[in-house]
């Protein structure tokens, strides 16, 4: 545990991307040994940059609605990691958040996740964590989720890729129906069955 406390520490202080952030360094990520639930976003949001507490805007409510759990749960680092793509927050550009910075997942990444041996089940939100975390990802992100099956039956912890839950993703979610049907009872019982 000594090891992953000073993991946890370094990283807590991380400074590489500070000459890149026009809002300041403030990494920001939820890990215990005993999580069996990553959820592997993109980067921090303005508002949870503030805080320093992950999902702690509107996404966070939609996500934990999909998720069938309540804050509590989402919160307890022993059942759930957040590990971002990006831990800080990037800032904003032209048409939302930009992108999240590369050297997070560089320098920590693999680390962090050595740190989950009882990791079940990896929730890949958005283009970055799927195309990070997925082997074989299709040409856009809604045929990426619309082949969600695909992605459970590798060797390892389950990988369910999911669109971001952010308010700016309601046409999209009004237009993949599918999603809301097939893909968020599956979330909720896998993520039952585990918690």
């Amino acid at each position: 545990m000594t090891d992953f406390i000073k993991l946890i520490d370094q990283v807590r202080h991380c400074t590489l991307c500070a000459e890149h952030l026009p809002h300041g360094v403030r990494p920001v990520v939820q890990i215990h040994p005993n999580a069996k639930i990553l959820i592997a976003g993109q980067a921090p949001g303005r508002k949870v940059h503030e805080s320093g507490i992950p999902f702690d805007d509107a996404s966070g409510d939609r996500l934990r609605d999909w998720m069938g759990i309540d804050k509590e749960t989402f919160y307890n680092p022993e059942k759930i990691a957040i590990l971002p793509m990006g831990f800080c927050y990037p800032g904003t550009g032209k048409s939302g958040d930009l992108p999240p910075r590369r050297e997070c997942a560089v320098a920590w990444r693999e680390k962090l996740i050595q740190q989950l041996p009882q990791l079940e089940l990896i929730l890949a939100i958005g283009q970055y964590a799927q195309a990070y975390h997925l082997a074989e990802k299709k040409k856009t992100l809604t045929e990426t989720v619309l082949n969600w099956q695909d992605y459970l039956v590798a060797d390892g912890p389950a990988i369910l890729p999911l669109p971001h839950p952010s308010p700016r993703n309601n046409i999209w979610l009004k237009r993949n129906g599918w999603f809301e049907k097939e893909v968020i009872p599956e979330l909720k019982q896998r993520v039952y069955s585990l918690l």
